[in-house]
């Protein structure tokens, strides 16, 4: 037997159905003011778990991305140093040559043996290069100055690598062992002839020029000289393919930055276009219903009096 159907009870349903449509009204709303369909977990479970995971995803290519641009400026500062270090030697190249044909005076080799000083001077000012304040050649000594200044050319920095992760996993060293190269000069701890190395042979080549020792000049110093560039040009092609391993880096990143947005994007995003058109039609369902229990409070109310009145 069905029940005889009170004001009461027609309140009640009326009342549920406004206020689902106005909770429904809220959340397009609220999509609309944010621009996503997720604004808290319960509005998609599962959704929102692939939301947290791709926002941790986004945080770490970001930092892998910013290592690499750390790194690239790394290799950057580092690569500009070797390339002007390149052409100092090369220079010196030139004044060997020219004073070991034994046609100069002594006063044009004293004049070269001045240009030569120099020219270390402009190598270790190179050596003493710095990015972000930090200097590139001391390995991770990265405070400590590589090479002072004057005629003392020990090496004050280490051989440790500096990394920089740029991957699950992957970290590179953005940086060179220029002390391999450079060496200790003549004053190496153990060797009084000095290490052989590239600071080593340009002190011996002013030497010998401001001595007019043209006979040293045309045989070992060129010899040093030319194995010392060779070593130099070989650390610019290891620079070179670090920063071919940032360049690789950096466009992988970038695209799966990309892939990463655009699937966060289809995850969460509102399409705005149809919020708009779904909350207007929810909007004029609301204000239907308003009017429709508007009309049923109102009849209710005229059944009310009338029954009071009989």
């Amino acid at each position: 037997m069905i029940g005889r159907i009170t004001n009461q009870m027609t309140a009640s349903m009326m009342l549920s159905g406004i206020e689902s449509d106005l909770d429904q009204l809220d959340t397009t709303q609220q999509e609309l003011s944010t621009g996503l369909t997720i604004n808290e977990p319960s509005d998609n479970p599962s959704g929102t778990s692939l939301v947290l995971a791709l926002n941790t995803t986004q945080s770490n290519l970001t930092s892998y991305s910013n290592n690499v641009s750390d790194g690239t400026g790394w290799s950057d500062a580092a690569t500009s140093a070797l390339s002007d270090m390149t052409n100092a030697v090369q220079r010196v190249q030139e004044l060997v040559e020219e004073a070991a044909n034994g046609t100069q005076n002594q006063s044009d080799m004293s004049a070269s043996a001045d240009e030569v000083n120099q020219l270390i001077d402009e190598i270790k000012s190179d050596a003493d290069t710095q990015y972000n304040g930090q200097y590139i050649f001391s390995g991770s000594a990265t405070t400590t100055q590589p090479y002072q200044s004057g005629s003392d050319d020990t090496y004050a920095g280490n051989t440790a690598s500096v990394t920089r992760e740029i991957g699950p996993g992957t970290s590179l060293a953005v940086n060179v062992d220029l002390s391999s190269v450079l060496g200790n000069g003549q004053t190496t701890s153990g060797q009084p002839s000095g290490d052989g190395l590239l600071l080593n042979t340009l002190r011996n080549i002013a030497d010998d020029m401001q001595s007019g020792n043209s006979s040293a000049l045309s045989g070992t110093d060129l010899a040093d000289l030319t194995n010392n560039l060779n070593s130099l040009t070989a650390l610019s092609t290891n620079m070179g393919a670090v920063t071919d391993r940032l360049q690789m880096a950096s466009s992988r990143i970038t695209s799966l930055q990309n892939s990463t947005t655009d699937t966060l994007s289809n995850t969460e995003d509102a399409d705005m276009a149809a919020t708009e058109t779904k909350f207007s039609s929810e909007q004029a369902a609301f204000e239907a219903a308003l009017q429709g229990g508007a009309d049923i409070v109102q009849e209710s109310l005229m059944n009310f009096l009338g029954s009071g009145t009989g």
